[in-house]
């Protein structure tokens, strides 16, 4: 695994230690499937993993659904050829599957063991990897399509596969060395612990950020259980990059899924008052307002690093450094009471 500058923490008791601050592939999975982001350059794409590795980054996280395997594609395009001493960790999702006879169908949540096995073939084969280094699933099984909700609700098929089956699969590759730890991504903490009954949970995977604190109890879980936290979207998608403004969401291509979603619809003024907010913390950090909402987001016990996407070498550049800022208990305070003020999102204000 390459050297790097940036500060690491140990990723529960994988025996990987990770740089704060991790490279998601979400948004460089491009348009024509439910969940992108509009058009993306490709080049540009491995252009920008290749940027953030050479600025320290040491792993990257991604998802089969994402691009329904382009995503995928791009990162092992991107490390083809490195050596093994510069090469990043790759972590990966498994159970949604997406239909590429209808791309722009909900995907459907299935961990059905027959489904797990061919899913963790073809990652493999797209990140041109032998081993997967973080498998996880990605929403827990119901059988039924995924409608991005925030929380996952819906209806649970009675064919879908119970939470005790599928994650002896996912014990099952990691004692067979398909992959090196084995992690649950939007999973309750009574899920949680029902899987941990099974097998240790090496990881969890739940979105926080200063707009969407509701994993605060997941990750408590965590914290007690020895288990690893990365985080996604600790910039609500772009909402706390100090980027957006009413006038940019207004102009936001129909094929980007976030034209639907509340954060960008109802809850957009409160989410904007946050960002707001985070400016002049950053102004006395000299950081950007992206690096201060990640900040944040580390400086909740028992968060290991956070996922954060880029799409350009620009973008990587705009919160590379977050894992090297300590946030002050007076800023956290000012930002506690910003939110707070804002009404946006539920759960804890502070660390």
């Amino acid at each position: 695994m390459t050297a790097t500058s940036l500060p690491t923490r140990p990723l529960g008791t994988t025996g990987m230690s990770i740089t704060r601050v991790g490279l998601g592939s979400w948004a460089i999975a491009g348009p024509g499937w439910h969940f992108g982001w509009g058009a993306t350059d490709d080049a540009e794409s491995v252009t920008a993993i290749r940027h953030a590795l050479a600025a320290g980054v040491n792993w990257i996280d991604t998802a089969a659904v994402y691009g329904l395997g382009h995503a995928e594609e791009l990162v092992g395009r991107a490390v083809a050829g490195l050596p093994e001493a510069e090469r990043p960790y790759l972590f990966t999702k498994v159970g949604l599957v997406g239909d590429p006879e209808n791309p722009q169908a909900a995907p459907r949540r299935t961990m059905a063991p027959a489904s797990v096995r061919r899913e963790v073939e073809d990652s493999l084969r797209r990140l041109k990897a032998e081993h997967i280094d973080l498998y996880q699933v990605h929403w827990p099984d119901t059988g039924e399509s995924l409608e991005y909700a925030g929380d996952g609700s819906g209806p649970v098929s009675p064919d879908a596969t119970p939470l005790e089956e599928y994650w002896q699969v996912m014990a099952d590759l990691k004692a067979e060395g398909k992959v090196r730890a084995i992690g649950l991504s939007n999973h309750s903490a009574e899920q949680l612990a029902a899987a941990e009954k099974i097998a240790h949970v090496d990881v969890i995977q739940p979105p926080f950020s200063a707009l969407n604190r509701s994993a605060a109890d997941e990750i408590a879980w965590a914290h007690a259980h020895g288990t690893g936290v990365i985080v996604y979207s600790p910039l609500q998608s772009g909402l706390l990059t100090g980027a957006f403004s009413a006038q940019r969401v207004a102009a936001l291509p129909a094929e980007d899924w976030r034209t639907a979603h509340r954060d960008f619809t109802t809850g957009l003024a409160a989410n904007l008052q946050v960002a707001g907010a985070l400016e002049p913390v950053a102004e006395r950090h000299g950081a950007t307002v992206a690096e201060v909402a990640i900040a944040w987001a580390l400086a909740w016990p028992g968060i290991t690093g956070t996922i954060v996407g880029a799409r350009t070498p620009a973008q990587v550049d705009g919160w590379a450094g977050a894992g090297r800022i300590a946030l002050t208990p007076a800023d956290l305070e000012e930002i506690a009471g910003a939110i707070t003020a804002s009404g946006a999102g539920s759960g804890p204000a502070r660390p």
